[in-house]
């Protein structure tokens, strides 16, 4: 079924673009909340480093392995109803965590990683189809930028919370996002149905039009790129490049969650500083990468592609390095490292997207890389937190990270040159 104009010809839909932003602050955030309080969740359970490594684990697996459903799950429900769905359903788990006991935080954390994973699937797939095209770069900027505010608020601000009520309030503290994202998304639901755009038509799930007839943008993509399933050949199965960013993504997959989940606790040990202090440091990691989401789409666009990629890798071997050699200087190390997670997201898939032969391709090979690479991904917490057991400090883990972080910079740039030699 077709749209009635085209989005171009239409008013930006400023409610809709509110309400993704505002529901974006949940899709992070609910995530790395436990992470400046995983000391004190160890010692109050009385379980190690690796099994409180985990909490961050099972939100990341459901991306790898829930993405597919996602895609059916939309289909069925419609992008409007699916969004909703994924809010409750974080809601939902932000609630289950409360409850005492590892098994019903685990829980908790394992239902908010399956509703996030339908907002990540189905949030481009409404901006794309709701903005106008000469705005869907930016919005989609704005849209990964908020990602990061959502982290950066849960890594400043839950430590001093749980010094005040407990860990378990302070975490459920962060359902007012949801809440938020919920109430003014039901607006937009109520407004289409007075407007008359009824299931039948707006809810189909029905796909639509994009705004470019010749498929993504590559110089657009800032954030998660929609995964539909595709029953058409798999000839690119036997490509190198897209091996090669399957194992670029879930390089940076492990980086990025295994920091997100160990920084707060990391620093606090290495520093001498309390919880509070170590989540307002750590929580530069989320903060720059705001930062890094606006910068790095611009390199794309003016600069060769081997450049944005050279300052990512860069930026994740000096975060592993610095740490390393001055741990004093952790503010800076941090504040560097951010670039790579916010901007590796644009070059693996700009590549991708560069590199596809046709949206159907596009949308296997990302669905193999994200699938893959989330996988890998969501071993980074235990395995870093096992090390950090292991050795009885967080020297060894860090020695991993920048043999990863080394391993990753020579697959993107090969990555990066097998597909301008592609091309």
């Amino acid at each position: 079924m077709k749209r009635p104009t085209d989005p171009a010809a239409r008013a930006f839909p400023w409610l809709v673009v509110a309400g993704i932003l505002v529901s974006a602050l949940s899709f992070r955030g609910h995530i790395v909340a436990p992470t400046p309080v995983l000391r004190d969740i160890e010692v109050d359970l009385g379980i190690p480093s690796a099994q409180a490594g985990l909490l961050t684990t099972a939100p990341v697996l459901m991306f790898a392995v829930l993405t597919p459903l996602a895609a059916v799950a939309i289909r069925r429900a419609g992008p409007e109803l699916a969004l909703m769905l994924s809010l409750v359903g974080v809601l939902a788990g932000t609630v289950i965590r409360t409850v005492p006991g590892f098994g019903a935080l685990m829980l908790g954390m394992v239902v908010i990683g399956a509703a996030v994973t339908i907002g990540n699937v189905v949030t481009p797939v409404i901006i794309r189809r709701d903005v106008p095209s000469e705005r869907v770069g930016v919005v989609t900027a704005a849209y990964t930028a908020t990602l990061n505010v959502g982290t950066l608020l849960t890594t400043l601000l839950t430590a001093p919370m749980a010094d005040v009520v407990g860990w378990p309030l302070a975490l459920f503290a962060w359902a007012l996002l949801t809440i938020a994202g919920i109430a003014l998304w039901s607006v937009y639901l109520r407004r289409e149905r007075r407007t008359e755009r009824m299931f039948g038509q707006r809810f189909s799930g029905e796909s639509v039009a994009p705004a470019r007839v010749d498929g993504w943008d590559a110089t657009n993509l800032t954030g998660p790129t929609p995964v539909v399933s595709s029953r058409r050949g798999r000839s690119y199965l036997a490509r190198p490049v897209v091996w090669l960013l399957l194992a670029a993504f879930a390089s940076q997959a492990f980086l990025y969650y295994g920091f997100s989940t160990w920084l707060p606790t990391m620093t606090a040990d290495l520093l001498g500083v309390g919880a509070t202090s170590a989540g307002a440091l750590a929580s530069l990691f989320q903060g720059v990468g705001i930062v890094g989401a606006l910068l790095i789409p611009v390199l794309t666009r003016f600069t060769p592609r081997l450049v944005p990629a050279a300052v990512i890798c860069a930026s994740w071997i000096v975060l592993a390095l610095g740490m390393l050699a001055a741990p004093e200087l952790l503010w800076v190390w941090v504040s560097i490292g951010a670039m790579g997670h916010a901007g590796g997201f644009v070059v693996i898939f700009s590549t991708l997207v560069a590199v596809s032969r046709n949206d159907s391709e596009a949308t296997g090979m990302s669905a193999l890389v994200q699938g893959g690479g989330y996988a890998l991904g969501a071993t980074a917490a235990p395995v870093l937190g096992g090390v950090h057991d292991l050795t009885g400090s967080w020297q060894g883990t860090l020695w991993l990270t920048l043999a990863l972080a080394i391993a990753y910079a020579a697959l993107l740039m090969s990555a990066v040159v097998s597909a301008a030699r592609a091309r």
